[in-house]
């Protein structure tokens, strides 16, 4: 046919660089037209194509003994549990849909996430989050009021999805620092369980084969969503709304059912949800796993704007639909199926043999383009950028702490730091979400990880959700290993052994040296620690551009660590449960910095030194001890040391159980400034209670692991009090934990 002329101009317009264009010149040997430009400008956006970070994601740790899908190979990453079992767990981002619709925003994040999880096979058994936002609590009332309804809203759609779809939301972490102020990180994870010959593949196969589309009707919402999450936030993003997608929970629901029928019946040879990009993205996708191609005519897709072009249709990111592959001759299974749960099951195409997605629309070839150039992987561009050490560094290392003033009142600066955003009990979230729903959940939210059991056996799964952004700012590589390293303690202290991480890693503009820097020493750190821990990357998401002119974020590479327990009755909570116990310190307790400190940025306003200290080797021992502990059940609790370290820490255990707050009583020297001992957070450090006579057999466990280990006081039926420098009740804890965020958010 005669393509129209499309020229480099419109290529830029649509965020394709003069190579890349010449590129797809190259590849097509023609001019593309206007439809094959957008589909390879969403392909290459860096959404899509990772072309800026794929080379440094392949340094990943990707193999390990229970891994059954790796990362990239499939829709979510796939690990063995045992008895046939499996988890399937992944964490995408939804920051720049969130910035400029934060409850539709959110609420599609949610939605995309948990539709990755069922194309595998797997039924969704819980859902996490990981939220930033600018302060709340600043002296200014125009970034409060702000960053109060990016908040609020965010939290609502996240509310409202998970709820109305029927998984509990079970865990998450949130944070309010200036940095997010333009540009709120919305970060969403989803856990499921599938037999092994339950699983689905995202791979077209069977030349011949109809390929449908299912679910809802297609419109104008969230075309070149993509692309537009491949950007800067500027003043020109609020224009933008129409790139956000609108979500309907009801609607996933039902087609969770029956996606998870029809893969049963045996009819589905391949199944892809259609998230990023759409239909473009789909169909590549596919046929480049399957090494095959597809033909497709867009006039059989059901539309809810009859005057959609071929171009708005193929880039359209309306939610709840997939793209299925059919076994030949099961047509009708898959059509009673979903006309059983009044979705919209219809053939759009066939699989063929040449390896091009071939488009129709109104009788006209409108794309024809070989599968392989436009995916992550094959033919799309592949960039490493500069790297800069970041100039700042010698600035925030060359700090001297000890010029600080020593707080005259310590009473008063641990109410305050466990009163900050930050810290503080995070209820007002929490209580949005059905964290029950299903009757699984065995440890709720804010604890040190969330616990689920897997009905009809012993095994339950713990799951957490972390990184401090604060930390990866000040030392990219040390900050990369602890966010593995505080996921995999939190997870541990519930008893559960580490088994993999997924990730979310949220940057600036990597065109920036330093923020590629940045990058590229967080993900060495990840795999160092990945390494260590032995929890390969299963998969995840890369969110670059998280900035605008007046701010760029605290790089925050997200982790998702999911663990098991084999036997849930070994569980172990956080809180103090009686009077007359003994509080042990477990790691090494030597190092006293305040390095990247919460107690140096609520209370002296400062983001200043290095990361805190951490030691691999130690942390894989305390990991293990701890494990070894719980399985021996001499543990009665068990919670880490993270923000605002030691004297935080323990007030979180006494107060953690509401309905039955326990004091403790504590007596250690103090090696230097009190408040350096107080509030540092040191990693690797892990509190835990003990019956007295437990106290010995985990004091020669601790021994035998070559673990140090300081035994720090009691527990006590009264006030909470640490030497002669800290005395409160545990009624003034109570109300600076637990109410804080409530009084915030009204005024």
């Amino acid at each position: 046919m005669n393509y129209p002329k499309v020229d480099l101009s419109i290529a830029k317009e649509l965020g394709l660089t003069e190579d890349e264009y010449n590129k797809i010149l190259e590849i097509l040997g023609r001019v593309p037209t206007y439809t094959e430009l957008g589909i390879f400008s969403v392909m290459w956006s860096e959404h899509c194509s990772y072309k800026n970070s794929i080379l440094q994601l392949k340094t990943l740790p990707r193999t390990g003994k229970r891994l059954l899908v790796g990362a990239g190979e499939e829709n979510a990453g796939l690990v063995d549990i045992g008895d046939g079992l499996a988890v399937a767990f992944k964490i995408e981002s939804h920051n720049h849909p969130s910035a400029v619709e934060p409850h539709q925003g959110a609420a599609t994040g949610v939605g995309g996430i948990l539709r990755d999880i069922f194309t595998m096979g797997a039924r969704p058994i819980a859902a996490l989050n990981s939220l930033r936002f600018g302060k709340i609590n600043s002296d200014s009332k125009a970034i409060n009021d702000r960053s109060k309804f990016l908040f609020a809203n965010v939290v609502g759609g996240i509310a409202h999805y998970g709820n109305c779809f029927g998984v509990p939301t079970v865990s998450g972490e949130v944070y309010f620092e200036e940095c997010y102020q333009d540009n709120p990180l919305v970060n969403a994870m989803a856990v499921g369980i599938v037999k092994h010959n339950q699983t689905a593949t995202a791979k077209a196969s069977g030349i011949g084969n109809p390929v449908f589309i299912v679910g809802s009707s297609t419109g104008k919402d969230g075309i070149h969503g993509a692309t537009f999450a491949s950007e800067e936030i500027s003043e020109e993003s609020e224009s933008k709304r129409p790139n956000v997608q609108v979500g309907d929970p009801f609607t996933e629901k039902l087609l969770l059912e029956a996606t998870l029928e029809l893969i049963h019946s045996g009819a589905v040879a391949g199944i892809q949800d259609m998230g990023a990009a759409g239909i473009t993205c789909s169909t590549s996708e596919m046929s480049a796993k399957g090494e095959c191609g597809m033909k497709i005519n867009l006039d059989f897709v059901p539309l809810r704007d009859s005057d959609m072009s071929g171009y708005e249709i193929m880039l359209s990111e309306s939610q709840e639909r997939m793209l299925v592959v059919v076994h030949k001759g099961q047509e009708e299974t898959a059509k009673e199926i979903f006309d059983k749960w009044d979705l919209n099951c219809v053939q759009i195409g066939e699989i063929i043999e040449e390896p091009n997605v071939k488009i129709y629309h109104k009788g006209n070839l409108e794309a024809d383009i070989p599968a392989e150039p436009l995916v992550l992987g094959g033919g799309a561009p592949v960039y490493k950028r500069e790297t800069i050490e970041p100039s700042y560094f010698q600035e925030t290392r060359d700090f001297d702490f000890n010029s600080l003033p020593e707080p005259e009142n310590y009473n008063e600066v641990l109410l305050k730091l466990l009163a900050s955003p930050n810290i503080t009990n995070k209820n007002w979230v929490y209580t949005q979400y059905d964290t029950q729903v299903r009757t699984n959940t065995m440890l709720l939210p804010g604890g040190d990880a969330s616990v689920v059991r897997i009905k009809d056996t012993k095994k339950a799964l713990a799951m957490k959700t972390d990184c401090n952004g604060r930390y990866v700012y000040l030392n990219p590589h040390k900050g990369g290993i602890i966010a593995v390293c505080e996921s995999a303690r939190n997870v541990a202290c519930t008893g559960a052994i580490p088994l993999a991480i997924t990730n979310c890693l949220n940057f600036g503009n990597p065109y920036n040296p330093e923020v590629y820097f940045q990058f590229s020493e967080a993900i060495r750190g990840m795999g160092d620690a990945c390494k260590t821990l032995e929890t390969p990357v299963t998969g995840g998401n890369v969110s670059f551009y998280n900035q605008s002119k007046d701010y760029a974020v605290f790089p925050t590479p997200t982790i998702g660590m999911i663990g098991l327990l084999e036997d849930y009755d070994k569980m172990i909570t956080s809180n103090f449960k009686d009077e007359g116990d003994v509080i042990i310190l477990l790691g090494d307790n030597s190092h006293n910095g305040i390095d990247g400190s919460e107690y140096l940025n609520t209370i002296q306003n400062l983001v200043k030194g290095d990361a805190p200290y951490i030691n691999l080797e130690e942390d894989k021992k305390l990991i293990g001890t701890l494990l070894e502990a719980a399985d021996k059940k001499l543990l009665k609790s068990a919670h880490d040391i993270s923000d605002g370290g030691l004297a935080v820490a323990l007030a979180e255990c006494c107060i953690a159980d509401k309905n039955k707050p326990v004091g403790c009583k504590i007596n250690f020297d103090f090696n230097t400034r009190k408040d350096f001992v107080l509030f540092n957070e040191s990693q690797g450090r892990v509190l835990v209670s003990v019956e007295k006579n437990n106290l010995l057999p985990l004091k020669l466990l601790c021994e035998k692991n070559k673990l140090e280990y300081a035994e720090i006081g009691e527990t006590s039926s009264g006030e909470f009090s640490i030497n002669n420098t800290i005395t409160l009740s545990l009624d003034a804890l109570s109300d600076a934990y637990f109410n804080s965020l409530e009084k915030i958010m009204a005024q």
